[in-house]
């Protein structure tokens, strides 16, 4: 914080002896007045360094929403986290929801309305921008106005992120062309019929373009949202969000959407799969190809591919990296041992293949992520 104006009052520093120089000279001041029936001057008082700027996220509003998303985002970003004490080296986030108009009912899906104290003005000047979604992909007008302000916000450096049919405000304001993204599978086909220009993925949970990522629906935007704040705070901080979450750390961006999920009796080959991925998270740093596990499931090879694939949405073989790039999170943030180690630790054949893939998966190199969120390391 900075130097602050303060009349007739005792400012102490218990960092520095400046401080407390300044409180006796207030204080001496305030005595001197009294004594003389004159109003004591201003004194300026040191009162601590000025604090980090806090990141500030905006999530948009609009009419006819579906809650869901939106809450996500408000859990996320707009929740206090006394469990986080301690733990973040940067500070945490402050959310606005925005609309076109503030102050104005937006009936919401389930037969609420929400109203909201900031406009879009405060949307393109934020860190972070979330379209959670439009309010009819299928025939609607983005709004002009939240176009505008996302070219704004992306045009100052502002990362910008959609869930669901978000991706058409995205995309209308010319942000994902030439671009990879995605959106709920429903809506993939529309995307890329309205917007040609764009790389429309329809198979994966959410796509990370570094300054603008785009995810499918519903709970692919829990992912994503604890996708950047693995990005902006690490493994251990989004692990923390996660368990009050009470769901998964980590789902691969690049997992598929739509998943072949088991409905009532699970069949004996589903517990072979549940029991070869929870050996395989207790053998990481061991040599484990597909043959490998199907053993571990007692299942042939191509049975074991099959049912797999159609449980978890990724092949065994992308599951087995995304688990190693999961380990290799809290060595990072820890001084101990080098990449090399920690590549061998968790299970790779080399530092370049851990390096490969860790770019791959977390968008920066294992020695970048250390550097930002290890403890202790220089």
């Amino acid at each position: 914080m900075a130097e602050q104006d303060v009349e007739g009052a005792v400012g102490t520093d218990t960092d520095t002896g400046t401080g407390i120089a300044a409180g006796i000279a207030a204080g001496t001041a305030v005595a001197t007045a009294v004594a003389t029936e004159q109003r004591p001057r201003p004194v300026a008082v040191a009162i601590g360094r000025r604090p980090e700027p806090v990141h500030d996220v905006a999530v948009y509003a609009f009419e006819g929403m579906a809650p869901f998303e939106l809450g996500v985002v408000v859990e996320v970003f707009g929740l206090a986290r006394p469990e986080l004490t301690g733990l973040l080296a940067t500070p945490w986030y402050g959310l606005k929801v925005c609309a076109d108009r503030p102050g104005t009912a937006l009936d919401a899906v389930g037969g609420f309305t929400l109203t909201t104290r900031h406009g879009l003005d405060e949307l393109a000047a934020a860190d972070t921008v979330v379209v959670p979604g439009v309010p009819n992909a299928f025939g609607g007008e983005v709004s002009p106005g939240l176009v505008a302000a996302l070219r704004t916000a992306h045009e100052r450096g502002a990362r910008i992120v959609s869930i669901c049919s978000g991706a058409f405000a995205l995309a209308a304001a010319g942000l994902l062309d030439g671009r990879e993204a995605t959106t709920h599978w429903r809506y993939a086909e529309l995307l890329q019929q309205r917007h040609p220009a764009v790389r429309v993925n329809p198979d994966v949970l959410y796509v990370d373009n570094g300054d603008v990522l785009t995810s499918a629906g519903s709970a692919a935007g829990i992912d994503l949202c604890l996708h950047l704040v693995r990005r902006d705070h690490g493994a251990k901080v989004a692990n923390t969000v996660a368990r009050r979450f009470v769901v998964a750390p980590h789902r691969d961006g690049g997992q598929a959407q739509f998943i072949e999920a088991a409905v009532g009796t699970v069949e004996e080959e589903d517990d072979g799969i549940a029991r070869s991925m929870q050996w395989a998270l207790d053998h990481l740093s061991s040599p484990l190809t597909v043959p490998v596990l199907a053993r571990a499931a007692r299942m042939s090879d191509r049975s074991y591919l099959r049912h797999f694939t159609a449980r978890n949405g990724t092949s065994p073989m992308r599951w087995v990296v995304t688990q190693r790039i999961a380990a290799s999170l809290p060595l990072l943030e820890s001084p101990d041992g080098t990449v090399e180690e920690i590549a061998a630790a968790v299970g790779f054949e080399s530092s370049a293949t851990f390096r490969h893939h860790f770019g791959r998966v977390m968008r920066t190199s294992p020695t970048a992520y250390r550097r930002s969120f290890g403890r202790g390391v220089a």
